[in-house]
């Protein structure tokens, strides 16, 4: 490995002189040891910077070094995708990487639990591309309440988040594609960063393993380097479980002015089954939205509302049923009476699923199309283009902050399943995701 960084005079502030000994002790020992991210955001130095052409392919990550190729992958000349993480505290991170080789290469990046980052960056031999994009790193610890205060330290996770790459204390990349030729890649902090916060359940998380895939985990692609999407979402959750599992505690306590909030619910929180969580579309479901909404208020930041797309579910004319009640209805209403922006995902699933037609939907679904909620990668990097549109209609300062290519797409008109190609991740689950 190769570290670029000049010396800095001096201490960071706020360190005092036991620790400053022990930070010269440890990177002398290790440059990249467990607690240099730390003195590099504390100090907001240079970034940090890795030349994985020279990066001997055995080098592991492990919590000590805090850095290197991880979940048992290296780069190779078999094309194989592969992993390399970076211990950093949380927050948001600029990763500026340069890809290209020797050969031609066709790269495609994605961040922590498959978010979707960069695809099919395709370089010519020798050629070397620059590219540049956020990342969200966040941990499930909380600022402890007060004493004789209500609250927790830390988010309560569900046993399928035991383990997972978006709750780690590590920036995690994987560099994937038919040829993944990566030179060099840098990080450092982008604390002024806008960040998209994402309130929702498993059709807006960040699925872990393949088949499964959620518009979520697809929208950062969708973004240029000045947006970061910090996605909180989870299978199973409802509004009230949001609430009780401290999560909503979680994305409030690191939002700031001038950040966003899209929340979507409702795919759990109609289930009468579930006494505990369900709520009345026109009374107590709306009512929860609106503290969602007041409280991204009182931060500074803005709230987006946005209908749950619907299940695959069609009628004898080839139109898709509503299953979801009146709870779309409802949410349309808090957005009128707020006036808070609207994305109707709901209506726009409809004509997405419509265009494919009975025949050809299914496979914009998980489990080979026998699951008619949840998505794969096809469907959910349709319906974040859904999502890419209702912010440019409705949330105007957002939108300038799209990629450049992000476009203007339309649901009646979506890319042909057939020349749809994303790689797939390693790791694949046949479990059905938690609350189907």
């Amino acid at each position: 490995m190769t570290a670029n960084h000049p010396k800095r005079p001096g201490s960071p502030a706020g360190v005092g002189p036991r620790a400053r000994r022990r930070l010269r002790c440890v990177a002398r020992a290790s440059l990249f040891s467990v607690l240099w991210p730390s003195l590099v955001a504390a100090a907001a130095g240079p970034p940090l910077r890795f030349d994985l052409r020279n990066l001997n392919p055995d080098t592991t990550y492990s919590d000590h070094a805090g850095h290197g190729f991880d979940l048992g992958t290296r780069p190779g000349d078999d094309g194989r995708p592969f992993f390399y993480s970076v211990r950093v505290p949380e927050g948001n991170y600029r990763v500026t990487v340069t890809l290209g080789g020797a050969g031609a290469g066709d790269t495609t990046v994605k961040a922590e639990s498959r978010r979707l980052m960069l695809e099919h960056v395709t370089t010519r031999p020798g050629e070397r591309v620059t590219r540049s994009f956020l990342v969200n790193v966040r941990t499930p610890r909380l600022e402890p309440p007060p004493r004789n205060a209500p609250g927790g330290d830390a988010v309560r996770l569900n046993d399928r988040e035991q383990g997972v790459l978006h709750w780690d204390e590590k920036l995690t990349l994987e560099f994937n594609g038919p040829h993944p030729a990566v030179s060099s890649l840098a990080i450092e902090p982008a604390g002024d960063a806008i960040t998209v916060f994402l309130a929702g359940d498993s059709t807006v998380t960040d699925q872990p393993k393949e088949p499964a895939a959620s518009w979520g985990q697809m929208l950062p692609r969708f973004f240029g380097d000045t947006v970061a999407v910090a996605n909180h979402a989870e299978s199973g959750e409802t509004m009230k479980s949001f609430l009780t599992g401290l999560r909503l505690d979680k994305l409030l306590g690191q939002m700031k002015r001038g950040d966003y909030l899209f929340v979507q619910f409702g795919h759990n929180d109609s289930k009468a089954q579930w006494p505990q969580t369900y709520v009345e579309p026109f009374t107590t479901y709306k009512a929860y939205l609106k503290v969602f909404i007041a409280e991204a208020r009182r931060r500074g930041a803005t709230p987006v509302l946005v209908t749950s797309p619907h299940r695959r579910v069609f009628d004898d004319q080839g139109r898709i049923k509503n299953t979801h009640g009146d709870y779309p209805a409802a949410v349309r209403e808090v957005a009128a009476e707020e006036g808070v922006a609207l994305i109707d995902l709901h209506a726009m699933s409809a004509q997405f699923y419509e265009a494919l037609g009975p025949e050809v939907a299914p496979r914009a679904f998980n489990d080979d199309g026998r699951d008619a909620t949840h998505h794969n990668n096809y469907g959910a990097y349709e319906l974040a283009r859904c999502v890419v549109k209702g912010i440019r209609a409705g949330v105007p300062e957002l939108a300038a902050h799209l990629a450049a290519d992000a476009g203007d797409p339309d649901p009646a008109k979506p890319d042909p399943v057939d020349t749809f190609t994303l790689p797939a991740s390693p790791g694949r689950s046949t479990v059905a995701p938690r609350g189907n």
